[in-house]
């Protein structure tokens, strides 16, 4: 039997990265402990929200053992970590309000009065702006990250659940449990532009990395729904275990993993839209998140009060942690958190890749840093008349052509410039 809401045996699963002395190349984020130049390490950590403790356990993946245990509000549900990493948002269901953990310490800085028994928690790419959904308001708060404080409040469809933003920050798409919908949120006007109706009891969203699907968990027709984020229809739907939850895509965006109340994770192919693997866990799992690199799948046990690692090349289970009491966690949130250190700054090297360099109008691309030097500031032309001040921006390609794009990386040494001529390949539809 499931336990009822109103026990509010909840608790979420997020995934982070935190170097532990200094600053790391998107492209060295997959690493679980990674040696860089001036002797810095970059680590992953695990903040898994404890409901029935009022707390959040803190996991060392290294190790996978709990190395902090942070006191927060109420019956915690929700969790979102800022892109830097600097912050870690966590929506507490029992006094309707979100604590604002900072992970340098591990330590509430803030706390921040939202709707009534807040659930799902998503923040934009930029980090500027972090979405609440609200179960028994019906409605999303939207929290301005520079100041801790609700700057609107969205009004959606019943039962609002999960959330989950796409990589452009565009639009915000959430899962309403209560009339089976999900709804489409525009980002600029604070406003809900479209309602899908998806299948019964919707409940985890995902987005995948390039923006163009959104899978949603149906919790009492055991399946998964994927929308198009172009024309906003659901384009398949896939059968999976019994009673899903949980849903969280791959980076790579070959897979989606989908946890099941009957003690299973579905493992779906992309490219088919078929459940290609089965792996046990253990009771009631219900949150799920992939780590940067999609070898590790993270997986919330609520009755087990434990988390199983699955190792994603073998499809099996090769660790379980053990945590607070009803770990229930959906979605997913990963961000990267830069120290610097006092060491004399050595000249930084600017290098750079991007996830999708080749597709139809309009394509969106993710840009990855991978610059040495330990750069501070980065100025990127992406060869469209559009640039951007951002380490790792995701920018939208609307019109066909060759684009040439460049990054100028600066520290207190000096700069240092990379271009790709015609790097960036957009056909027509």
């Amino acid at each position: 039997m499931y336990p009822a809401f109103l026990v509010l045996k909840v608790l979420i699963l997020f995934i982070i990265l935190v170097p532990a002395t200094v600053s790391a190349s998107a492209d060295q984020n997959s690493s679980i402990v990674d040696t860089y130049e001036n002797s810095s390490i970059v680590n992953t950590y695990v903040y898994i929200t404890n409901s029935n403790c009022h707390s959040v356990s803190v996991i060392d993946t290294a190790t996978n053992t709990v190395i902090d245990t942070v006191k927060v509000g109420a019956y915690p549900i929700g969790v979102a970590v800022a892109p830097d990493g600097s912050k870690v948002y966590v929506a507490n269901s029992g006094n309707d309000t979100v604590s604002v953990i900072d992970t340098a310490t591990n330590s509430v800085t803030a706390t921040v009065n939202v709707g009534v028994i807040p659930f799902g928690v998503a923040i934009n790419p930029d980090g500027t702006m972090v979405y609440v959904t609200n179960f028994n308001s019906s409605n999303v708060s939207v929290i301005n990250t520079s100041t801790d404080s609700v700057i609107a409040t969205v009004d959606v469809e019943s039962i609002p659940r999960g959330v989950a933003v796409v990589p452009d920050g565009s639009k915000v798409y959430v899962a309403n449990s209560g009339n089976n919908s999900v709804s489409v949120i525009n980002t600029t006007t604070n406003s809900v532009t479209f309602n899908v109706s998806v299948g019964d009891k919707p409940i985890g969203v995902a987005v995948s990395m390039d923006g163009s699907k959104v899978y949603v968990a149906n919790h009492k027709n055991e399946s998964v729904s994927v929308i198009d984020t172009t024309t906003n229809t659901v384009t398949s739907t896939m059968n999976v275990g019994y009673g899903p939850w949980g849903v969280a895509a791959s980076p790579d965006g070959s897979k989606v993993y989908v946890t099941n109340a009957e003690g299973t994770v579905s493992v779906i192919s992309t490219a088919t839209n078929d459940v290609t693997e089965t792996v046990d866990v253990e009771e009631f799992p219900i949150g799920v998140s992939v780590v940067p690199d999609g070898s590790k799948v993270y997986v919330t046990n609520s009755d087990s009060n434990n988390v199983s690692v699955i190792d994603t090349a073998t499809n099996t289970v090769t660790a379980t942690v053990k945590v607070g009491s009803n770990p229930v966690s959906f979605g997913q949130s990963i961000g990267v958190k830069q120290i610097l250190i006092e060491n004399e700054p050595v000249l930084p090297i600017a290098e750079f890749s991007a996830c999708y360099v080749c597709g139809k109008a309009p394509l969106t691309v993710k840009f990855i840093e991978n610059s040495t030097g330990s750069p501070t500031s980065w100025s990127w032309d992406f060869g469209d008349n559009c640039t951007s001040t951002a380490q790792n921006p995701v920018h939208k390609y609307c019109k066909a052509g060759e684009y040439t794009v460049s990054l100028t990386v600066k520290n207190a040494a000096g700069c240092d410039i990379e271009n790709k001529n015609q790097y960036i390949i957009v056909k027509c539809k």
